[in-house]
């Protein structure tokens, strides 16, 4: 396997004023030839520092893809330093010099001299040109070594890679009989917390080859990442599907989704499944739970409403609730949430009615209530549960706990595991 590192340049990533999505836009598109990325390193626009990090990873791959400096200011380092690093000098371009005064002519802008740096390439180096900008990409094979130097403004830099380099890559891959797959399946998983998870399947990641199995906590879910290398790419598919209904057959319903699944769309699939519609009543969600659900296409089939009844008086008015129950409760309450469930429920005519009201903080908490205190109910023709939470966070994350919650009690409703009652 072609082992490749991925240097960013610039001193605003390290500053955090640009996000660095370069390296990952990289990494993607390189999955395709089976490279595999070893390191991704970020560096300031910094000579000493850029040529430390370059020798640095000319001892650990073969394959090293910069991206950013390659404009005309002084701060614009990476093709000097490389250049200087392997002895090779710089020359003129006299068709990208060309290119540059016609490109500053046609658009009646100044030419400053700095410019025509952008127009010199290493000694034997391949020019990329740049359909989009000024700075041209640049290959350079130097032993063992492959350098490909791409332009930073991400406009510019993925189109030249997609276009340009992936070929050209695949086609040296071809020559060397090295070209391979990389191919990768996330698992998503809800309702158990990683280590649990690692614990059902310690076996199997203890050994572990070809797919690789990669924990990851991501928020309330745990997701696992299977990646796995072939000639071709039904192989590398076949190897995926294989290992992926191995861990199924371990977690079982645990398991929601694949790869750009999400919770909503999956209990989306389940309504449909059941043909059961539904109708929210949210409070301290603030409408965060109907949202996410109508970001689904198609989800007016099992969707009736949503309701934001964030007062008291829209607690009353919309959904019926006997104010003196918020008077003796509270409004976050077990007995508010269960009559938020039947309220929406009743009055929109649907199969299943949800209510959430809580803390969201960060004030209006009590020693007796705190702030992350949620009530969820549940209720359909014969059933009703209720259940207590205690979130973390800040506001928004709260919220986004308590519609991830609700979404959960609603998936496991829909596969037939949950008992009614109030539970705290």
């Amino acid at each position: 396997m072609l082992r490749c590192e991925i240097i960013a340049v610039g001193t605003e990533l390290l500053m955090g004023q640009t996000i660095n999505t370069n390296a990952r836009d990289i990494a993607r598109e390189l999955l395709s030839l089976g490279v595999g990325v070893y390191y991704q390193t970020v560096v300031g626009d910094n000579r000493e520092r850029l040529e430390e990090v370059v020798r640095r990873a000319m001892d650990r791959v073969d394959l090293i893809i910069l991206s950013g400096g390659l404009g005309p200011t002084n701060d614009d380092l990476t093709r000097e330093t490389v250049a200087q690093l392997l002895g090779i000098p710089l020359e003129k371009n006299v068709e990208w010099e060309k290119r540059l005064f016609e490109f500053f002519s046609r658009f009646k802008r100044p030419f400053a001299e700095n410019n025509l740096r952008q127009a010199m390439v290493p000694e034997g180096a391949l020019m990329l040109p740049n359909d989009r900008g000024t700075a041209p990409g640049i290959i350079l094979e130097r032993g063992k070594h492959t350098f490909v130097l791409l332009p930073g403004p991400p406009r510019e830099m993925l189109p030249m890679l997609r276009d340009q380099v992936i070929p050209l890559l695949k086609k040296k891959l071809e020559t060397s009989g090295k070209l391979s797959v990389l191919q990768s399946r996330v698992l998503h998983v809800i309702g158990l917390g990683e280590s649990t998870l690692v614990e059902m399947i310690q076996d199997m990641l203890e050994r572990q080859d070809n797919p690789t199995i990669a924990p990851l906590a991501k928020g309330t879910e745990v997701h696992l990442r299977l990646t796995a290398h072939g000639h071709f790419p039904g192989e590398a598919e076949s190897l995926l599907t294989r290992k992926a209904e191995e861990i199924k057959a371990i977690l079982g319903d645990y398991v929601y989704g694949e790869d750009a699944d999400t919770l909503e769309l999956a209990v989306g699939r389940q309504l449909i499944a059941a043909e059961k519609s539904l109708a929210l009543a949210e409070s301290c969600s603030g409408g965060l739970l109907t949202h996410r659900l109508t970001n689904i296409p198609g989800s007016s089939e099992y969707l009736l409403s949503g309701l934001v009844t964030y007062s008291n008086k829209a607690k009353i008015g919309l959904l019926g609730i006997d104010p003196a129950i918020i008077a003796d409760k509270g409004a976050v309450s077990a007995e508010v949430a269960a009559g938020m469930a039947a309220g929406v429920r009743r009055a929109c005519g649907a199969d299943l009615g949800l209510g959430i009201t809580g803390i969201a903080g960060p004030g209006g908490g009590t020693p007796q209530k705190p702030v992350g205190l949620t009530y969820i109910s549940l209720e359909a023709e014969n059933f009703y549960l209720t259940r207590q939470y205690r979130f973390w966070g800040c506001r928004e994350e709260i919220k986004d706990r308590a519609s991830q919650a609700a979404l959960y009690l609603l998936r496991l409703y829909l596969l037939g595991k949950l008992k009614p009652g109030q539970e705290e």
